[in-house]
């Protein structure tokens, strides 16, 4: 490894070797003298690239097994609720997926086994990290993928005001990794960028449509924000097919217990089941456009088979409170809540018995709430053909019902 030491001024810039390949050039001042340095840039030369290919859950070079489909795709994050529902769905579609996940102390595949493909052999799990150029630049090669699905954030809003930098570094800079990486390797790869509501968040107008003003509220949003319009600069810039969908929030029973929909229907659940007393929420105003995440993913599929790449607000078109939510949750259930008290002091009271089964902590708000959250999906609907399907109470009772038969079995991820 060369280490530089003592150095006034370093500079970098690269130049057109022989046969084609970019040559590195570093020049660095050393207490008065100038040190060229040229280093081959072995990202335009893959075949003298010296490393092990990503390996798959069982240990085996990604190569290995089936005959490959020519329909290749990477879907980043795939042990999220997003990435689960579309590898079903790619796979469905007859592609050979390529899902990674970051190197953790305990990763969690039980999203993907509880969709039952987790041995699908067109499957190839991947271990990955965002933050790395080279990293994203070697899953390119090796895999040869034609699809790219960047689905991996630190997607806490709440924690991204704890983790501000983790934030940008893995949501925002690791999205520009793999499309500086696809801009290096093959510009005919197709790139869809996860974007979000969240980046509205101040909102400017109502509905939100993709032309509306951008006001993000958290440290995520910023991030996310950042991710999209580097997303249109590299689309414009490169010529890359470069897509963004700005997705409003989308639930399903494989949703995170981080997040409040899946909190409430899980809390409910035992609820019914006699193993807790009640439980505690932030802020009951908040307002959002909920959809069926297995419904979305279809739409980012879409995108990716448009004839040109663009921007797309994948919603419903339908508000609710989280207090909604919660009487719809319970309703799943055959309790009728009623809500007494405001802010800090409201109570959910089964209609019932008078017993409090919700009440209001302030520990559970954000620092800066988003305010009306409801997206148009119009130009969904005219350019991709895709609408939700799926209404917000049948979406919230498949919810309880999948808690509730987890909770049954004495688990619930």
């Amino acid at each position: 490894m060369m280490t530089f030491r003592h150095i006034d001024h370093c500079s970098r810039h690269s130049i057109v070797g022989p046969a084609g390949r970019r040559i590195i050039v570093i020049s660095a001042t050393q207490q008065g003298a100038t040190v060229v340095y040229t280093l081959a840039n072995l990202y335009h030369d893959p075949p003298r690239i010296q490393h092990k290919p990503p390996v798959s859950k069982l240990g085996h070079p990604i190569f290995d097994g089936v005959k490959k489909s020519s329909m290749k795709a990477i879907i980043t994050g795939i042990t999220g609720q997003d990435g689960a529902y579309l590898a079903e769905l790619l796979l469905e579609k007859g592609y050979t997926v390529y899902g990674t996940y970051r190197r953790t102390s305990s990763v969690n595949f039980w999203r993907i086994e509880e969709l039952g493909i987790q041995n699908n052999p067109n499957l190839h799990l991947v271990e990955y990290d965002l933050t790395d150029l080279s990293a994203s630049i070697r899953l390119l090669q090796t895999t040869g993928a034609t699809e790219v699905y960047n689905l991996a954030a630190q997607s806490f809003v709440g924690v991204s005001f704890e983790q501000p930098l983790t934030t940008a570094e893995i949501t925002g800079i690791g999205a520009v990794n793999l499309l500086e990486a696809i801009r290096i390797v093959n510009t005919k790869i197709r790139f869809y960028q996860a974007s979000t509501s969240e980046m509205f968040g101040k909102v400017q107008a109502i509905p939100q449509v993709e032309s509306t003003p951008f006001y993000p509220r958290s440290p995520y949003g910023v991030a996310k924000l950042y991710a999209h319009w580097m997303t249109i600069n590299y689309r414009e810039s490169y010529d890359i097919f470069a897509t963004s969908g700005i997705l409003f929030n989308h639930e399903s029973p494989l949703r995170g217990r981080e997040f409040v929909t899946r909190k409430i229907t899980d809390s409910v659940a035992k609820i019914k089941l006699g193993l807790i007393e009640s439980f505690e929420l932030g802020n009951m105003d908040a307002k959002r456009d909920w959809g069926f995440a297995k419904e979305y993913v279809e739409g980012m599929w879409r995108m990716l088979q448009a004839d040109e790449p663009d921007t797309f607000v994948l919603a419903t078109n339908r508000t609710e409170t989280v207090r909604d939510f919660v009487s719809m949750a319970f309703k799943a259930t055959g309790v009728t809540i009623k809500w007494e008290g405001e802010a800090e002091s409201e109570k959910g009271i089964c209609a019932d018995t008078g017993k409090v089964l919700v009440s209001v902590n302030p520990k559970f708000y954000r620092p800066t709430e988003v305010e009306l959250l409801i997206g148009n999906p119009a130009k969904a609907k005219e350019v991709l053909g895709w609408e939700p399907k799926t209404n917000l109470e049948e979406l919230c009772r498949m919810m309880v019902e999948a808690d509730l038969r987890r909770n049954e079995k004495g688990f619930s991820f």
